[in-house]
């Protein structure tokens, strides 16, 4: 189902927004105000940086390297990243399913293998194993059967399963 054209235009006009035009006016608005607020009352300051120029080349060239250093540790040091991302799994059911069904997938790949191997091996399947393949597939028949995008039924599944 598509959505409707507005709603998509709303979606592009706030990331448009908040990614990119907040960044850049952000920026300009906190340079400016701190120079000509800051930095031209304070005599001493003032003495470091003459122009605004000389203040935006400073304030850039420590300013710019910092803050990749903190983007640096948001998606690799520090569990932050990792919480968003699982709260946006948890919000967005198209993804979701999508890992949900990419995990079935890995499992159901990793038993067809193992039958194959015992299969080669000329091994008979244990009454055990019999029962656990007719439970997976009980499994996923009810999860295939109940699921909506607008039910919260992936969403108890990707709690059973840990994720």
């Amino acid at each position: 189902m598509k959505s409707p054209l507005f709603s998509r235009m709303w979606y592009y006009f706030r990331t448009g927004w908040s990614t990119y035009f907040a960044l850049i006016s952000g920026s300009v608005n906190t340079l400016t105000v701190t120079y000509y607020l800051v930095i031209e009352k304070v005599p001493s300051l003032g003495m470091i940086f003459p122009t605004f120029l000389i203040y935006v080349v400073i304030a850039c060239s420590i300013g710019i390297p910092t803050l990749v250093f903190v983007g640096y540790l948001h998606f690799k040091r520090i569990g932050v990243f990792t919480a968003e991302s699982r709260v946006n799994y948890e919000g967005n059911p198209f993804a979701r399913r999508t890992l949900i069904n990419s995990e079935l997938t890995l499992d159901i790949n990793l038993k067809l293998l193992n039958l194959l191997l015992n299969n080669q091996k000329n091994e008979n399947l244990d009454p055990e194993k019999i029962k656990e393949i007719e439970n997976l597939r009980k499994n996923l028949e009810d999860l295939v059967l109940k699921r909506q995008m607008d039910k919260k039924v992936d969403m108890k599944f990707m709690k059973d399963l840990n994720l």
